[in-house]
Parts: C-alpha cells; structure tokens; sequence
C-alpha cells in the first residue's frame, strides 16, 4: 500500500472513531471521483466524517444546511449590481469549494436538489447565461436522516442514482463510544491536521485510473449488475451507471489496498454502498420485512466467483 495512503487512513480512523469501514469507502469514493450520499440518525458524526477528510487533505470546506426554504442561487451564486461601480457582480455560492456538505439534503425542494445533482454531473456551474468551472478536485457529501420524513422531499431514484456510494452510519461500538465521550468531555480530541495537499490527491486519482480490469472481473461485475434484475424480491434493478460505479470504485479499493489489479473481494468490498440505494425491493419483500443490505449480500454471494 501507498505509504501516504496508509498514513492517512490511519490518521482518518483515530479521527473518526467507530467508522472504519465508512471511512475507507469515503476516501474510495474520492479516488473514483465519485460522491456520497450518508444516512444515519443525528449525532453519529456524519458531518465530522466530511468535514475531517476536507481537513486531512487540505481541502477548502463548506457546508450548506439545506432547507424548504433553500433556492438555487443559494448554492451556485447569483449576479448583483454594483451601484458605485455600475456594472454587475457575480456573487459565487458555497458550491465553489473542494469538499461540499449537503447537509440533510432531503429537506429542501427537487429544484434546489436538482441544482446541486447538476453540478456534481458536469462539475461547472452557470449563472445568469454565464458558466464557470467547479475546481478540479471537487467532492459533494449529501446527508439524510431516515427517521424524520414529515416536511421532507426525497430524493428520487434518478437523482440519487448520481451518488456512487450510499453510506449508512450507524452507532458505534461501545468502546469506540465510549473513548468519544471522554475525548470530547475532558477536550482531548486532538485537531485534525493535513497529511497531504490537492496536488497529491489529484495524483492518486490519476493513478487509481491505472489500476487494471480484467475480462473475468469486468464479466462478474456485470453478472451481478443483471442478477438485481431477475432476483423476485427485487422490483426496480441496477441500471448500467451501477456497474460502472462498482468497476470504478474497485479499482479505487484495490488502490488503497496496494495493488494494480481488481480482485473479487474489491468487488464484493463496494458493491453493497454501489447498489443500495439504485435498487428497490418489491412491495411483498418490504411487507414480509425483508432487509434490503442482506438481500444484495445474498445475491452477491450467490455469484460464481471467477478464479
């Protein structure tokens, strides 16, 4: 493994105590160019998780709390007029930084939703006629809480089809729990500090595209990718967008894992965060109570491996 990545995993786990797994499919994520919608309850650090990656790659940061009331403008930016200067000005938004948290995302309406999907899809932005450019390293976390739907506008299955990864964070163990209590408590929690600047994030990027596919795995991929089509607990399928995020989020993984090639356990590693929210189970499964990850586990492993 990349001595810098090795470093700066560990640095991010004692960081973000209780996420392991979350966390190294965040930065899997980044390495594919991807973005992240996160669901869990409030408090299980949704936002520290984004907001400390940001800081651990000396990444500029912003974070928008979307709500009903939230337009578009409010987060691409609009045009004034400058009285004293008679011209007009362009007032850039939030969206203009490396790492952009979407806070509750669910709580603001499909037109400020689709501005910001929009974004994240072209990577520029246009405002009054006029486009300008995201910055090459540009990276959107989008949050949701599952227990609170009154007031709120879900996203659709098109729009987060967008979001290579779904992550759900869920609490964590007691020991990890309880070592955040006491750091939190007695002010030891010690300042997340950079381990590596933008320029070397762009690298490993470029590197990640490197990483080889092979006929057999790119074939297991796709076998998978179809079985969410004839599986009967199964409604609504994977679309070919969720095979190419699987490809290219173990290509990620098996960078971070110090290799040059994709195996089947970087496939089974994001295939799980890569389905979960472009499938959806049919109204008997969800009726008889059936568990949506356990059902992409199952048919994942019901797969013949390639060797």
């Amino acid at each position: 493994m990349n001595t810098t990545v090795t470093n700066l995993i560990e640095k991010y786990e004692t960081q973000v105590l209780g996420q392991s797994k979350n966390v190294r499919l965040l930065f899997t994520a980044v390495l594919a160019q991807g973005h992240v919608l996160i669901e869990g309850v409030p408090g299980t650090g949704k936002t520290q998780m984004v907001k400390t990656f940001a800081q651990l790659v000396s990444a500029t940061f912003n974070r928008i709390q979307f709500t009903p009331d939230l337009l578009p403008s409010d987060i691409t930016g609009s045009t004034i007029y400058n009285m004293h200067e008679s011209e007009f000005k362009t007032i850039k938004g939030p969206i203009f930084s490396n790492v952009l948290l979407a806070d509750e995302i669910n709580r603001t309406p499909a037109k400020t939703q689709a501005a910001l999907l929009e974004a994240m899809e072209e990577k520029q932005v246009t405002i009054q006629g006029k486009t300008y450019p995201l910055p090459n390293f540009f990276f959107v976390a989008a949050t949701q809480n599952p227990i609170e739907y009154e007031g709120t506008y879900p996203l659709p299955e098109a729009q987060q089809d967008r979001f290579l990864f779904k992550l759900t964070v869920d609490f964590p163990s007691l020991e990890s729990e309880t070592k955040v209590l006491q750091e939190v408590i007695s002010g030891q929690l010690n300042q997340t500090s950079a381990m590596t600047t933008e320029e070397a994030l762009l690298e490993m990027i470029e590197d990640v595209k490197k990483v080889t596919i092979q006929d057999s795995i790119a074939d297991y991929i796709m076998q998978i990718v179809r079985k969410t089509r004839d599986t009967p607990n199964i409604q609504l399928g994977a679309s070919t967008r969720a095979a190419i995020a699987i490809g290219k989020s173990a290509k990620a993984w098996a960078y971070i894992e110090g290799r040059d090639y994709i195996t089947p356990d970087d496939v089974k590693n994001v295939a799980l965060p890569s389905l979960r929210h472009r499938i959806q189970l049919s109204p008997y499964a969800e009726l008889e109570g059936t568990n949506l990850d356990e059902t992409i586990q199952e048919l994942v492993g019901s797969v013949t491996v390639p060797r």
